[in-house]
């Protein structure tokens, strides 16, 4: 028998997830709006909760000409430097954790199992942990102010590694078998079999490697020192000065509004691969 719920039972829950999006969406609605107000009207404290009329003005100079005070670069440039590396990053992670994963499955070869432990131990090393190092050996190699030192450091995931051989080691042993009878080699297996199995997965963890790359800000704090090679987490924090000079708080607004942008747009486009890598057993 179906109880029938009181009218509190049904608001309560919308109640409280509309408390919840009023929490976190109040920040970017003050972001929006301060982005169409003049620096002054900010900086005094008393930013009025409505539109100003400083919009158009405010998103040209920060993605076309750059704030004046601090940084040279426009933000387009700084946009540009961070979806190529969260592009990188991603696409980089999943590729070497899809072969990494692949050898370690269906691969039979002397200390196998060491060879993922080793992987698996990587987790207890982020960058943060092996920064120094790392450091050294990017600039021994020439490749500070590059994109090729702002990626390879961060391309390895032994997570991603991970996720993909508990994935590979359900694939039922019927398709290996078949795929042999039919004359597939192993190459030919992976990528008509297992990459196809594997697209919910791969996109699942695409958004998060995207966003992971997208927010870095130590590593490319210390291996880029050009303006034309920073990226727009840097950018936002140089934006804000803390000496004598009046920071543009519309630039800044602004700023923030862009780059929400892109991770939000690769979570719309998404997420329903997202959602079924997520939640769906077979694929």
């Amino acid at each position: 028998m179906v109880e029938r719920k009181g009218a509190l039972a049904r608001i309560l829950p919308h109640l409280v997830l509309l408390t919840g999006v009023a929490i976190v969406a109040f920040p970017v609605y003050l972001a929006l709006i301060g982005a169409t107000h003049e620096s002054s009207v900010i900086a005094n404290g008393q930013m009025p909760l409505t539109p100003g009329g400083a919009a158009l003005d405010s998103y040209y100079r920060a993605i076309v000409i750059g704030p004046s005070r601090t940084t040279r670069e426009p933000v387009g440039t700084m946009l540009l430097n961070s979806f190529t590396m969260a592009m990188l990053i991603a696409v980089g992670k999943i590729a070497i954790s899809l072969l990494s994963a692949f050898a370690v499955v269906y691969f039979r070869f002397p200390f196998r199992k060491a060879a993922f432990w080793m992987i698996f131990i990587t987790l207890m090393l982020p960058v943060e942990v092996r920064i120094y190092p790392t450091y050294k050996v990017a600039a021994d190699l020439g490749l500070l102010d590059t994109m090729a030192g702002l990626t390879l450091p961060l391309i390895a995931s032994a997570t991603a590694t991970l996720l993909f051989r508990q994935f590979f080691m359900t694939v039922p042993d019927e398709l290996v078998e078949a795929s042999k009878i039919d004359g597939a080699g192993p190459m030919k297996f992976f990528f008509d079999t297992l990459l196809p199995l594997s697209r919910t997965n791969m996109a699942a963890l695409f958004v998060i490697l995207f966003i992971y790359g997208w927010n870095q800000y130590l590593w490319p704090l210390l291996i880029t020192t050009r303006d034309d090679m920073q990226t727009i987490v840097i950018g936002i924090k140089k934006m804000i000065v803390t000496s004598d000079a009046i920071t543009e708080w519309q630039i800044v607004m602004a700023t923030a509004v862009l780059a929400m942008l892109p991770p939000v747009l690769i979570v719309i486009v998404m997420q329903k691969l997202f959602v079924r890598g997520l939640v769906e057993t077979e694929k």
